[in-house]
């Protein structure tokens, strides 16, 4: 079995303008890791619990390595403090079976 590895943001914009520059700087920090957009939406409703976040996004990675590789990369690291002055954001990493 084959795992993979998912890093899920659950996003509340502060600041659009950095929010947009945010994004358009991590795309160059996931591609040495082979990493892909899977999803990236805005919350319609809450079914059941709570959710405080307005966006989430999907990155999937080919292995837990890469994955740590990645948020461990002096690429990533440099642009976090502007994605911590654009948005509040709770970031997680998965494995899953493919």
């Amino acid at each position: 079995m084959k795992l993979i590895a998912y890093a899920i943001g659950h996003i509340t914009v502060k600041d659009e303008d950095k929010w947009a520059e945010y994004r358009e700087k991590i795309v160059t920090t996931l591609l040495p890791w082979n990493a892909r957009l899977v999803f990236r939406g805005n919350k319609v409703r809450v079914l059941g619990g709570s959710h405080k976040h307005t966006d989430t996004v999907v990155l999937q990675f080919p292995d837990l390595d890469s994955l740590n590789g990645w948020f461990d990369s002096e690429a990533y690291q440099a642009i976090i403090p502007l994605r911590m002055q654009a948005a509040e954001v709770d970031l997680v990493a998965y494995e899953a079976a493919e």
